[in-house]
């Protein structure tokens, strides 16, 4: 039977770090790690290397020379941390993205201020994913308290670009070595996906542009040209009036949340045709041209019964049957980047760990879920052959904050036991009071 007295001191010592939850987090929303173009990357790096130095572990900055978006303006910055235990044993690695999309408008608060206002963060990045950073550190800073001659080792690390694919993040760390199985044995990815679910993988993406090309004339004489854009149109009215229909008949046995992303779907991620856009300031007006050329982003979600072969072989036959009957219609399709489906099994040791502790600790019955969109889950499984990985962290992606009057303390507490799991017994989560404050 577990000790209850090591799990009260377990429980005690999360609940002390309560202040120092919320500043923490507070803290990485204030560094303002705009994705793009990758602002305050270092910062946020060298803050969270300064924290983890002082509770004893050994860190490591790296930057993803050579990958997209890297430059000297906005350098690609990484940290990993590691902090060994007393004796041998697995290796259990919190790993979250520092970077966040930009801010848009209509906020009520200054969404870099990090108000914390009836129980409340507000902020960019507060839920996806600085309060799972935040959590994670908590958490692993209350165990080794406890637990100092813990076996195996702790690595926390703060990854960039996962708001853009995370080829400038976990994707190098991935090829560097940093997530192999001999290095690293259970990953957990504290992305908000409510208190009881644990996500288990995602759906595969197929990201490319489509190019429908014409030829230039004058705009009062279009019949010596022809219209990039009206052959454009004529894919789309193919996707309207075939490819949706028969991709939303396509369904999965993943658990997709929510359940209408249990199926494949395609959105049209952006369209420029003719004269690009005029500069900032210029008010001039454009000139009359018949467009030579229009380009199309399209974003294709398909599911685990799909083969990445398959899904492109559709767009093009869809293609080519606009090309058979249009006579002058060419185009051309560029590959930007594919990610396969993955699902980590539910019998694996991290889902039985923390299946567990949220038994336990929030008397709630673990609900089994898939992204519908992909998370850096992607490069450590398909990269680093480590595959036994989840996405379990506090909040919910639906707001840009993270509700610490019901949920962040609970969370945290599971945290800590799906880090205890392995030190009595590598099948066991040990069990640890919630705290959940009302006031």
């Amino acid at each position: 039977m577990p000790n209850t007295s090591r799990h009260d001191r377990l429980a005690a010592a999360i609940d002390a770090r309560r202040d120092d939850l919320i500043a923490l987090t507070q803290d990485l929303i204030r560094i303002p790690t705009v994705n793009p173009p990758g602002e305050a990357y270092l910062e946020i790096c060298e803050y969270v290397q300064r924290r983890l130095a002082k509770s004893g572990y050994t860190t490591q900055l790296v930057r993803a020379e050579g990958t997209p978006g890297d430059s000297d303006r906005y350098p690609r910055w990484n940290l990993v941390a590691r902090r060994e235990g007393g004796g041998r044993g697995d290796t259990v690695h919190f790993n979250s993205h520092h970077d966040v999309v930009e801010t848009g408008s209509g906020w009520t608060f200054d969404p870099f201020g990090a108000e914390l206002k009836d129980g409340r963060i507000y902020g960019r990045g507060t839920c996806d994913m600085k309060g799972g950073l935040a959590s994670s550190i908590i958490a692993a800073e209350a165990f080794a308290e406890v637990f100092p001659q813990f076996d195996g080792a702790i690595e926390i690390s703060a990854t960039a670009d996962e708001e853009t694919g995370g080829f400038g993040g976990v994707a190098y760390l991935a090829k560097q070595g940093f997530f192999t199985p001999e290095r690293v044995q259970h990953v957990i990815i504290p992305e908000p996906l409510n208190k009881e679910r644990i996500c288990l993988g995602h759906r595969g993406v197929w990201w490319a542009e489509i190019e429908t090309k014409g030829r230039i004339a004058h705009g009062s004489m279009p019949f010596l040209g022809d219209s990039a854009i009206r052959h454009m149109g004529a894919v789309i009215a193919r996707m309207e009036d075939e490819l949706f229909p028969a991709l939303a008949k396509r369904t999965t046995a993943m658990p997709v949340v929510p359940p209408q992303a249990r199926q494949s779907t395609l959105n049209i991620n952006s369209l420029h045709g003719g004269q690009p856009e005029p500069e900032d300031g210029f008010d001039g007006f454009p000139a009359p041209v018949v467009a030579h050329s229009a380009r199309m982003i399209i974003d294709r979600r398909y599911l685990i019964e799909e083969s990445p072969e398959a899904v492109r072989q559709e767009m093009i036959d869809l293609l080519e049957t606009v090309k058979s009957e249009r006579p002058e219609f060419r185009y051309e399709v560029r590959d930007l980047w594919t990610i396969p489906p993955t699902m980590t099994a539910k019998d694996s040791p991290v889902v039985t760990a923390v299946a567990s502790a949220i038994s336990s600790v929030l008397g709630l019955a673990p609900e089994y879920v898939v992204s519908p969109g992909t998370y850096d889950q992607k490069h450590i499984d398909r990269i680093g052959r480590m595959h036994n990985c989840i996405a379990y962290g506090p909040g919910t992606a639906q707001g840009g904050l993270i509700p610490l009057r019901a949920s962040a303390d609970p969370k945290i507490h599971i945290v800590s036991a799906g880090l205890t799991y392995r030190w009595d017994n590598p099948t066991e989560a040990i069990p640890v009071r919630p705290v959940v404050r009302k006031n």
